[in-house]
């Protein structure tokens, strides 16, 4: 009995013992949310162990969301502009609070030297660095030593318990699925039999022929199938190669895929990105094409065009990540590395100048050699073809597309640079999951390696679809085999030639036949890939899967606003680029106006009929001369227009936010064109010396050239073709000055002015001299539709209306009245605010119209060499 007793009293001390012990792990889980903060805070920087960085980590999670989503701790020795104090502070290795938005460009650059020395490896931990704080976890041990005392036994040894808290962040990268089912594209083309041999005459009959739509050769239609009924999916977080020979149809199958393709070429089947179709929200904005031409602006730098670039499209969802990360931080109380903190807010501002992003781009594409050279062209020295294709590929990786299709990426590259590139590509696709689509000509065996999945085309049809390491044995199971030494992109592409394909059959007990295109889809068709693919293409990809801000679903990725600044400023430095064009403009209008001063100077010229046709005369040549200073724009716009349609195509931007900057930038130099012209000429030939007629002089001139400068404008981007867009401005300009009333008065003014005359002389003299010059009547309409008449009008208005002109004659009119009728210009004063008006109106429609047309032209198609080789075989392509 007394045993039981003091069994039931031993009991009784474990049950409270255990209700001790429960106590404080009670506690600390219920106060756990309060205090994790301290002890991740302390488990981080405990390795540091610098109070200071902690305190100013601490400093910067107090700030608001925006402007902690905007300052980080920034290594002293970097920063470029410091105070003696700070001096002092960079021997130390401290760090600096500073907002990311501020850093200089030496400041970016030398931070992406410290993230990035040897571009493979430290980029492949950059972004291992840049998953670990997305989709980190953290693991904080608190350990509790306690020592019990019971009275039932003589000694029990303490407990040393262990508690492992977890602290987890865990977003995920948005990812995209690329699907496509059945999928053919067509092109309508022109197969013409016994085309003529190209003479002059039979240039001229074609050219009317296709004007009146009467040929005088035999012409059908003919529709090219590029790509045949293919199938297949393009998954995240794996880099697909394609592989095939030239004309087979890989670019198309990529601009298609992108939503990329000319609106005149005829599709059918599907395409989806997780599980949306094309009509569902906006592919070109989505995804990110590589052209195989490198079509940039000359005069900007590199880094200049990736700026652009990477301003136009935004920065997707790396603000509201941030944001999201930063939160989750700041509740578990997680401090990241700061370099990594820096890299991530700094790419993550929008509308920026200058981006960290930018330099990252640079280095890893090896372009950082020549950030700062010119793009170049045929006429102006700059970089090399192998930079102007990193450059092509630069330009859209910069952005947040999550989907990226490449053309021929590799052309102009040595091989050594190719493996780099691709490795980058390799280490974005695996580590941020993107969807990486890539065409390469001849890869090498190490860049081949790089790659997770094959696609391999011939005739415009998929021959294999599938994991890289499965091909070979596909091909094996064909009867075909790689030898040892053979590289297997050459393999595959050699294997589809009908001249090659026999040295690679190993089946020696069997005679080789040539194996067609088709037979080996239908030999595939029976591999375990392609029943894999299969029954993956028969599965519906679920819509609720899709990360919400794995899709675009709007037009661009600014607002309207942005994308203004973000032009206008290129513009603006396209124009300092070109200033020595302007500079050189002005300087031959001032040596043709001090030419004009002397022929027109004011010491011969006198108040009377004879010398008011010179002043006249003088006006007139001022107008033209200031209508032809324009056409230097002509040449400007043309040379842009090929990198605008690119541009306009892949949504960078909306055509208005093109022709606005290009239109009000040109305001300034017409002002000084203007200035210089009347300045200099006003006073020395000797017009109407009141201040307001000059003045109103210089306002006309000024809207001459703003409508002389708009008219070019439309012209080249309506004609597009820079010789006949010359030809073509030569003759509107032409027609402008015939219709001007200046050369060929308007006929009712002069019988006006005849009918005055008293002297029978004096009327056959004037009968002679307009008799066969007069403006027919059937054609006064042209007079009301030229610029040139407008101008004219104010010109003569202005200068012939004035006080000194205003003597009486004997035909009881006065002197600037007989001179105006004289040429058919009799008008009010009130007609020159007409003319003002009139002006206005044209440059307004001129600028309404070159938006319209660089809206709604498309540019030329050019056939692939797929469609060409078929046209040879079908009969002569015109």
């Amino acid at each position: 009995m007394g045993h039981h007793e003091v069994g039931n009293h031993d009991m009784e001390e474990l049950g409270e013992t255990e209700r001790n012990l429960r106590s404080p792990f009670r506690h600390l889980s219920s106060s756990f949310s309060s205090t994790t903060s301290d002890l991740a805070v302390s488990s981080s920087l405990r390795e540091n162990n610098d109070d200071e960085m902690e305190l100013q980590w601490a400093a910067i999670q107090r700030l608001p969301t925006f402007k902690r989503v905007r300052t980080s701790l920034f290594d002293f020795q970097l920063l470029n502009d410091t105070t003696k104090e700070e001096e002092d502070i960079k021997i130390e290795g401290k760090r600096k609070v500073i907002d990311v938005t501020k850093l200089g460009a030496l400041e970016r650059s030398v931070f992406i030297e410290k993230l990035i020395t040897e571009i493979e490896y430290d980029n492949l931990r950059l972004l291992e660095k840049l998953k670990e704080r997305i989709g980190r976890q953290e693991s904080i041990r608190l350990s509790l030593s306690l020592s019990l005392s019971l009275s039932c036994f003589e000694a029990i040894p303490s407990l040393q318990l262990t508690v492992t808290f977890v602290l987890r962040v865990g977003l995920e990268f948005p990812t995209i699925d690329v699907r496509f089912q059945n999928l053919s594209v067509e092109a309508d083309c022109e197969v013409v039999q016994g085309k003529p041999i190209p003479t002059l005459w039979n240039t001229i009959t074609t050219v009317f022929s296709a004007l009146t739509k009467v040929s005088r050769c035999k012409s059908q239609s003919y529709k090219i199938k590029i790509l045949k009924d293919i199938s297949g999916i393009i998954k995240p977080s794996r880099m697909t190669l394609l592989l095939g020979p030239p004309g087979c149809g890989k670019t198309t199958l990529l601009q298609a895929l992108s939503g990329k393709l000319n609106p005149s070429l005829k599709v059918t089947g599907e395409i989806s990105y997780n599980g949306y179709k094309f009509t569902e929200f906006v592919p070109q904005n989505t995804s990110a094409y590589i052209s195989q031409y490198d079509l940039h602006i000359s005069e900007m730098t590199v880094r200049e065009t990736l700026d652009f670039s990477a301003r136009c499209q935004g920065i997707g969802d790396r603000a509201d990540m941030l944001k999201e990360i930063s939160r989750r931080e700041k509740q578990s109380g997680i401090v990241p590395e700061p370099d990594i903190d820096t890299y991530m807010k700094a790419i993550s501002v929008e509308g920026l100048k200058g981006t960290l992003q930018t330099d990252y781009i640079l280095k890893i594409l090896g372009l950082d050699i020549c950030a700062d050279t010119i793009v170049g062209d045929a006429m102006n020295r700059g970089i090399s073809g192998g930079q102007k294709r990193r450059l092509t590929t630069g330009e859209m990786i910069i952005g947040p597309n999550k989907a990226l299709f490449m053309d021929e990426i590799s052309t102009g590259l040595d091989s050594s640079t190719t493996f780099q590139i691709v490795t980058c590509l390799q280490q974005l696709t695996h580590i941020t999951e993107a969807t990486l689509l890539v065409s390469l000509l001849q890869p090498a065996p190490e860049t081949f390696d790089l790659f997770d999945d094959i696609i391999l085309m011939a005739e415009g049809k998929i021959v294999y679809q599938g994991p890289r390491s499965s091909v070979q044995e596909f091909f094996e199971h064909c009867g075909f085999r790689c030898p040892e030494r053979k590289g297997v992109a050459d393999f595959l592409q050699e294997l589809l030639s009908e001249r090659d394909q026999a040295q690679y059959w190993y089946r020696k007990d069997q005679p080789h036949s040539f194996v067609s295109v088709d037979n080996f889809i239908v030999a595939f068709k029976k591999f375990q890939a392609a029943q894999k693919l299969n029954e993956e293409l028969c599965t519906p990809f679920n819509k609720r899967e899709s990360h919400k801000s794995a899709l675009s679903f709007n037009m661009y990725s600014m607002g309207k606003w942005e994308l203004l600044k973000t032009c206008m400023a290129r513009e603006w430095l396209l124009m300092k680029r070109n200033s020595f064009v302007h500079i050189f403009k002005s300087s031959q209008l001032v040596v043709i106006a001090l030419i004009t001063m002397t022929i027109f100077i004011r010491t011969r010229m006198k108040l009377d009929l004879v010398h008011a046709s010179y002043y006249q005369g003088s006006l007139f040549y001022a107008l033209i001369r200031l209508m032809t200073t324009g056409i230097t724009e002509l040449a400007l716009t043309v040379s842009r227009l090929s990198v605008f349609y690119k541009q306009r195509d892949f949504y960078f931007y909306p055509a208005w936010a093109y022709s606005i900057p290009a239109a009000i930038l040109k305001i300034p130099f017409s002002l000084m064109d203007a200035f210089l012209w009347t300045a200099l000429t006003y006073y020395v030939i000797g017009y109407s010396p009141e201040p307001e007629r000059f003045f109103r002089l210089l306002f006309l001139l000024f809207l001459v050239h703003q409508m002389a400068i708009s008219l070019f404008r439309l012209i080249a981007s309506v004609v597009r073709d820079p010789p006949f867009a010359a030809n073509f401005s030569l003759f509107t300009l032409l027609v402008i000055f015939l219709f001007s009333g200046f050369i060929i008065p308007r006929r009712k003014s002069i019988h006006t002015y005849m009918r005055r005359l008293k002297r029978r002389k004096e009327l056959i003299l004037m009968l002679q001299t307009f008799s066969a010059a007069l403006l027919p009547a059937w054609v006064k309409w042209g007079f009301w539709l030229s610029p040139l008449a407008y101008s004219e009008i104010g010109v003569a208005v202005n200068e012939f209306l004035a006080p000194r002109w205003q003597q009486v004659s004997s035909s009881n009119a006065t002197l600037g009245q007989q001179v105006l009728e004289k040429r058919g210009l009799n008008f009010s004063g009130y007609y020159y605010w007409i003319s003002v008006a009139a002006l206005i109106g044209f440059w307004i429609i001129f600028n309404i119209g070159f938006t319209f047309a660089l809206s709604l032209l498309k540019r030329k198609l050019n056939l692939s060499k797929h469609v060409q080789e078929i046209m040879i075989e079908k009969g002569k392509l015109r």
